[in-house]
């Protein structure tokens, strides 16, 4: 899998993190302060979405008289704690970057979560000591399933597209790497669980955990093995 990747891009929520869960809550908290429900397949409708594009689309959905950026700083103010100091890493997540560190790969996210809540959990689980860039969808032109937040995330590590892998938990994440040239493996979360088969479908691999990704055994693509394989 790591085979030639000068470097790592990760998805953060559901991918690189275990938050998934926790914004179901919100949503449901926000939607029953307003007299409103949430829809079943509203989850499934914002996927992939910018933090911005999301207040946008909630707003017309339900005819909200707050702004877009009233919006999102109250799915901030309601989230931020949590991030702070109830989200932790996916298992094996952690070794895995101090693996990728070692190795000289390059790291990355790109979100679509809030700026704000993304230095929060960085903050919180040390993201300065692993990741050298991270890009919000809000930066760029589209969020997923377009390729534009992982290409400026390549551009930002100084990488080529085809030199980088992606991680991430659904499918219009996987289509967003793809879409930008680059491999990805999907990630197991039970939040999307019922979208397995699309994402086994759609990337070049999967896993469970990151435990099962064998440690150590990454090689770096150098000028030297260019020349070796196109011997």
């Amino acid at each position: 899998m790591l085979k030639g990747i000068k470097a790592v891009i990760f998805d953060l929520d559901g991918t690189l993190v275990d938050s998934m869960w926790l914004w179901h809550d919100i949503d449901v908290e926000f939607l029953e302060q307003r007299g409103l429900t949430l829809p079943d397949t509203y989850q499934k409708e914002i996927e992939g979405m910018s933090f911005t594009e999301t207040a946008m689309y909630t707003k017309e959905l339900f005819h909200l008289s707050e702004s877009v950026e009233e919006l999102k700083a109250m799915w901030n103010r309601m989230a931020i704690e949590k991030y702070t100091y109830e989200v932790p890493f996916k298992p094996g997540a952690e070794e895995f970057l101090k693996d990728c560190r070692n190795q000289g790969i390059r790291l990355g996210i790109a979100t679509s979560n809030s700026r704000e809540l993304v230095e929060a959990v960085s903050s919180a689980l040390h993201f300065d000591n692993y990741i050298q860039e991270i890009v919000t969808a809000c930066e760029v032109k589209q969020g997923k399933p377009a390729p534009d937040v992982y290409l400026e995330a390549a551009k930002r590590l100084h990488v080529q597209p085809e030199h980088c892998l992606v991680f991430e938990d659904v499918p219009m994440g996987i289509l967003a790497g793809k879409h930008a040239g680059m491999q990805v493996c999907a990630v197991e979360d039970r939040f999307s669980a019922g979208e397995r088969e699309e994402k086994r479908r759609l990337a070049d691999y999967y896993i469970s955990s990151y435990r099962e990704i064998p440690r150590g055994d990454y090689e770096i693509l150098t000028s030297e093995n260019c020349r070796r394989r196109q011997a």
